[in-house]
């Protein structure tokens, strides 16, 4: 899937938003960044590298060339862009129950807006107005945030055990190798080259294939008992 690089997985949606609102929205969005805690169950969300609101204001999207025409565009747009690991299910849903209130507000004017709560339908608005990356750059594909916190973490240790070890006896050295390892045993997970899905998103994909498959298995049916009634 294009969507995903390792354990990454990237997500841009564009939503149109009422134009005349959009300075509304601009200055939302400045009242949530000088006063983080608004934006505090989307920073210790885990699972999320990067995630960006930004709003083109409906006469000034990018051309690539003089000779491209001018949109008439009937409103200004929000892009929103996110790398994070995990399913789409699991991130969605996160982003739902860590600031509901938050993307209310922030998605408060976009034409159609359901609401965070209920999910369905916040889903089907996400679903339907996202666009699929055909391609996108990720520093450590291989690793979630929290493994490149960790490799943080192991570097500093490293550089510390480093520095007192130099002049110690092979069995002062094998103490503090050993209390290094327990130290650091929370920080020395693997990486896998696929995101982690849950079992229950796995199940809903493995009853989708089913039922995509069951029509083409009745059909086959109908024809072998056709041919036999011919026959």
């Amino acid at each position: 899937m294009s969507n995903i690089a390792g354990k990454a997985y990237s997500m841009n949606v564009i939503t149109p938003l009422r134009w005349y609102m959009a300075w509304v929205n601009r200055l939302i969005f400045h009242v949530a960044v000088s006063r983080p805690s608004t934006l505090k169950g989307l920073v210790t969300l885990s699972l999320i590298h990067y995630a960006r609101w930004t709003i083109i204001p409906r006469n000034k999207f990018p051309h690539l060339d003089p000779s491209q025409p001018k949109e008439d565009l009937k409103y200004s747009y929000m892009l929103f862009n996110s790398n994070f690991n995990g399913s789409w299910n699991q991130y969605v849903d996160s982003f739902t129950f860590a600031i509901p209130s938050g993307l209310d507000l922030f998605w408060k004017f976009n034409i159609r807006y359901p609401k965070s709560v209920p999910l369905t339908p916040f889903h089907d608005y996400i679903r339907y107005n996202q666009i699929d990356t055909d391609h996108y750059y990720t520093a450590y594909p291989m690793a979630a945030s929290n493994d490149v916190k960790s490799a943080e973490t192991v570097r500093t240790a490293l550089l510390k055990f480093d520095d007192e070890v130099k002049e110690v006896t092979p069995e002062e050295f094998q103490n503090q190798y050993f209390k290094l390892l327990r130290d650091l045993q929370n920080d020395l997970g693997s990486m896998q080259p696929t995101p982690v899905v849950s079992m229950a998103a796995k199940a809903v994909r493995e009853r989708e294939l089913a039922a995509q498959a069951e029509p083409s298995a009745t059909a086959t049916l109908k024809n072998k008992k056709a041919d036999a009634a011919i026959a």
